[in-house]
């Protein structure tokens, strides 16, 4: 007869390693997400790059040193001015401060213009939370002081140069972030509402809707896409205010904008139609709203925010290149098609390249936003390591 061993019953039994796994629950989808998006190197650099950028856009008061409509014409064309560092001695103490060069004037002999080169006799001294006119932040704020600016109340201050009419285009170019950015992403937010709600609707019932669905979003696809743009921000009328003008562009992009991502939502939509959770809870009772906003669209959520990130960049451009050909925003209304503007005059680029600095922006945006989307993308991959 087989003898118990009961002093090994009272041992603890050892628990297999899990690593970073603990046994008491799943893992979420969104922190599986973020530990897959965490492994994307470029992708968590352009994350950073983004969110710069949003709040850049954000505080764009706070951050510019003057109003974008401010202008000197005694500083037209001026170019940049380099920040630079120099220690002094104060109190017996050596500390360090910033400070920009000031301007002297030359008449060019063969052109006959003004010519302004750098005065490195001149300095003027750089100050954080400096005073400054009084303005409103977020519109509601009362503000009398900017991050950086000139110690001295008058003193020229053009990191990256002035335009024709002597304005300073760095705080042009901080005004422009916040409207291009806001533009692209309240254009892709109005995609996404239509996408999600039109491609759900598509997938989710099929039949004659999906049909005339799937034609539509063929023919907005087979127009030419710039030709059609034009088209559509020409007929606004010439009467219409700068505010009336900004939503007008969105609303455009947006309604050309949606046909991918409504696509994107169809296809799953057909694909876990027939998933047995989703039987499971139209047996149970729910309404086919319940089903689609509750069961079905959280499933994929993470795809839909993967491909709102790749759509923004898109948006972005068409804003930047309608106003770049006169057709999109227009003064005094400050965007980066519109700072872009400046630099169509080949003469003027030869004597102030600086006025393509917007574009050079325009640049590190998209390419960051571009790799932010990749990453999440792969991130939200069920099928990726």
């Amino acid at each position: 007869m087989a003898t118990i061993d009961t002093q090994n019953l009272t041992k603890p039994v050892a628990q297999p390693k899990t690593g970073n796994f603990a046994l008491s629950g799943r893992e979420s989808q969104f922190a599986m997400t973020w530990r897959r998006f965490k492994q994307h190197q470029l992708a968590l650099v352009s994350l950073w790059i983004v969110v710069a950028f949003y709040i850049v856009a954000l505080l764009a008061e706070f951050f510019a040193p003057f109003d974008p409509g401010d202008y000197n014409p005694r500083y037209t064309y001026a170019p940049p001015q380099g920040i630079e560092f120099v220690f002094v001695e104060e109190d017996g103490s050596w500390t360090w401060g910033p400070y920009v060069n000031g301007y002297k004037t030359e008449i060019d002999p063969q052109a006959m213009r003004r010519v302004f080169t750098i005065d490195e006799e001149v300095r003027h001294p750089l100050g954080l939370f400096v005073e400054s006119e009084p303005y409103m932040l977020f519109g509601i704020i009362p503000m009398t002081h900017k991050l950086f600016g000139t110690i001295e109340p008058r003193a020229p201050l053009y990191v990256i140069g002035a335009d024709r009419l002597g304005r300073d285009q760095l705080s042009r170019l901080i005004h422009g972030t916040r409207i291009s950015l806001s533009i692209g992403l309240v254009g892709v937010v109005l995609s996404l509402i239509f996408g999600v709600i039109i491609g759900g609707f598509s997938g989710y019932y099929g039949g004659w809707f999906d049909s005339a669905v799937q034609r539509t979003i063929e023919f907005i696809r087979s127009l030419p896409t710039i030709p059609l743009w034009l088209g559509l921000a020409a007929a606004l009328p010439q009467d219409w205010s700068a505010l009336q003008n900004y939503f007008a562009i969105t609303v455009i992009l947006s309604l050309l904008g949606w046909t991918e991502l409504a696509r994107v939502v169809r296809g799953r939509f057909l694909a876990l139609r027939t998933e047995d959770f989703v039987t499971a809870a139209q047996l149970d009772g729910a309404s086919d709203y319940r089903v689609i906003v509750r069961h079905m669209v959280p499933s994929f959520m993470s795809h839909i925010i993967a491909a709102t990130t790749l759509a923004i960049p898109g948006m972005i451009l068409a804003e930047t290149a309608l106003s770049f050909l006169g057709l999109g925003l227009q003064a005094p209304i400050v965007s980066w098609g519109t700072l872009l503007q400046e630099a169509q005059n080949i003469r003027t680029l030869a004597s102030a390249p600086w006025l393509l600095a917007p574009g050079v922006v325009v640049v590190v945006a998209i390419l960051a936003m571009n790799f932010l989307g990749d990453g999440l993308r792969d991130a939200a991959d069920p099928y990726g390591k």
